[in-house]
């Protein structure tokens, strides 16, 4: 059967109905521009700040929209998410918000502001060690059994990829349509859901994702229509560590995403500081994805209109300083 036929995981019903729950609760961040980046890129870019999203990130949008979703049964009984970071505080702030009880699997090597704030937003925190082998959904898949918990994964869930797309629909909402939308991408639920809205509200555009050339598995995987996978790739985008993209995430890629691309930490770095610098928006690694894939040259955008979301802005300021020296 040709891929055009096969029913998705996620429609644009379900991203209308995610923004339908997000409404007054997500912030609808706002879409920045800079002069300086234009003349550099060749092109006309419009940023979505949702490094300035609730918890700092867009991860906040599906895993609220997640949690809101879930029966009176299921509330009660509380989650289990397992995450780097992002997904770990928004899992965190959504049940906060709720009244749903969260417990988060984090890797003992997570960033200290994430882990810090994900337990200041009243969520218990279980580490394992991924350097030893430990399985984050094995231990996710543990406490849900002992706890009928509900588990909420970072990426591949109906509701976390709709809820995710929303970013795109607010950014071509407010600027129109696009010739490019440059997206960053780990397990693809950011760049899947994104890609759905862009689909529907802008059909020209294509959708360009950007993740680590360490962790290349989804170029791969887009390029050979085949999964493939990676094993803790080292890089500083810790929120690009995924070992694949999902069972939902990937076929949704297939349809609507046109191509991958990847970049190095130096040119993270670099687009980073244009950024911060420039700009003014403090955006982690994983978070300049999109940018840096403009600025790499891999797509020629020249004279073309751009949009590029900036996933998230949590780091680890004394980590920053390192990277900048």
């Amino acid at each position: 059967m040709n891929d055009d036929a096969q029913p998705l995981a996620v429609s644009w019903a379900d991203v209308e109905a995610a923004a339908t729950r997000l409404e007054g609760v997500a912030h609808r961040t706002p879409v920045a521009t800079s002069r300086q980046f234009d003349e550099r890129a060749g092109c006309e870019a419009y940023f979505k700040c949702e490094n300035l999203q609730r918890m700092g990130a867009f991860k906040f949008r599906g895993a609220y929209n997640a949690l809101a979703s879930l029966d009176e049964a299921a509330a009660r009984r509380g989650v289990v998410a397992f995450s780097s970071g992002n997904h770990a505080q928004a899992v965190a702030l959504a049940g906060r918000l709720l009244g749903i009880a969260a417990t988060i699997v984090m890797p003992a090597d997570a960033p200290e502001v994430k882990v810090a704030a994900t337990r200041g937003y009243g969520a218990e925190v279980v580490l394992y060690d991924r350097a030893a082998g430990q399985s984050r959904e094995a231990v996710a898949e543990r406490i849900s059994r002992e706890r009928g918990a509900t588990v909420i994964p970072p990426f591949d869930h109906r509701d976390v990829i709709a809820g995710q797309g929303t970013a795109a629909k607010e950014l071509l909402e407010d600027v129109g349509a696009l010739d490019y939308l440059f997206v960053c991408c780990g397990g693809a639920g950011l760049l899947s859901g994104c890609a759905v809205a862009a689909r529907h509200l802008s059909p020209g555009t294509r959708v360009i994702g950007v993740e680590p050339a360490a962790g290349d598995d989804a170029a791969r995987s887009l390029r050979t229509r085949t999964l493939q996978r990676v094993d803790n790739p080292l890089t500083i985008a810790d929120g690009a560590r995924t070992q694949s993209m999902g069972a939902l995430t990937f076929p949704l890629v297939l349809r609507h995403v046109s191509v991958i691309i990847t970049v190095t930490d130096a040119q993270l770095v670099e687009a980073m500081r244009f950024l911060w610098e420039r700009m003014k928006l403090v955006v982690e690694p994983t978070g300049a994805l999109a940018t840096a894939g403009v600025l790499s040259g891999a797509i020629d955008v020249r004279d073309r209109r751009v949009g590029i979301v900036l996933s998230g802005g949590n780091v680890d300021l004394k980590a920053m300083a390192a990277l900048f020296a």
